[in-house]
């Protein structure tokens, strides 16, 4: 069976200007152009299709999923499964926070006395699921298995006010990282304090630091385009920025 724009934009629920920009950006081409110059989407461009929405519902970004998809070991029923598995890892953390949010109900109505530990554990067992979700697989390949459970186990053991005080610091290393690029020199006194807050927020969940692994670190953030996309959302260039940054706060650029 074949789809026009129309029919396929009804099918998947979206409108037919993002099906024509899915095919202007070489994301989702149609099976061929009738001689009345339409669009038309066979079985193929539907599986294709619905591959596109999942991944764009796990938050992936269009450039990222079309270097996905379009890599010749890309494997549909590989990618299926995968989908399966992200999606139960974001079903665990929804009951997660449910039992949480039902926690704090209970304990505000006085039916349960809910410690300050409680009320932030489902919270950091999402940020821990999510991470693991989109870079556990890279991360574990570069430190290993060992490190990244660890980190994992400081993380989720961490006290509210630790919590805070890395929430804080997330916040300042994103503030003062957009001001240390606009002077467009990774070597300047804003770049270097963004650097240095970097590594005070790695405390948070590395057992310890050394130089070598937070060059390492900065050097992914330029190199793997979900963590440039991240860092770039605002500012392209961003993230390299803060590699070189990194690089040279630690040393490791020369």
């Amino acid at each position: 069976m074949e789809y026009s724009v129309q029919k396929l934009s009804r099918l998947a629920g979206i409108s037919p200007r993002t099906i024509r920009y899915y095919d202007q950006m070489g994301l989702l081409k149609p099976a061929r152009i009738n001689s009345s110059g339409y669009r038309l989407y066979g079985q193929a461009e539907v599986n294709r299709l619905q591959q596109i929405l999942l991944y764009r519902e796990l938050g992936m970004g269009l450039e990222t999923i079309k270097e996905v998809i379009n890599s010749p070991s890309f494997n549909e029923l590989k990618a299926f499964r995968e989908h399966r598995s992200q999606l139960l890892e974001k079903k665990a953390q929804l009951e997660s926070l449910i039992v949480n949010i039902e926690k704090t109900i209970a304990s505000y109505e006085g039916r349960l006395t809910m410690s300050d530990q409680e009320k932030f554990e489902g919270l950091k067992k999402k940020m821990i699921q999510e991470n693991e979700t989109t870079y556990g697989e890279e991360i574990r390949q570069k430190y290993g298995d060992d490190v990244v459970d660890q980190s994992n186990q400081k993380f989720q053991g961490m006290k509210p006010e630790e919590y805070e005080e890395m929430t804080r610091l997330s916040a300042m290393i994103t503030e003062k990282l957009e001001a240390a690029f606009q002077t467009g020199d990774p070597a300047s006194g804003l770049a270097q304090e963004t650097a240095e807050l970097h590594r005070n927020w790695l405390s948070y969940f590395w057992k310890e630091y050394s130089k070598e692994a937070h060059a390492g670190l900065g050097q992914m953030y330029a190199d793997d385009p979900r963590f440039t996309a991240y860092y770039d959302k605002k500012h392209p260039g961003t993230a390299a920025f803060l590699r070189d940054a990194i690089l040279i706060y630690t040393g490791m650029n020369e």
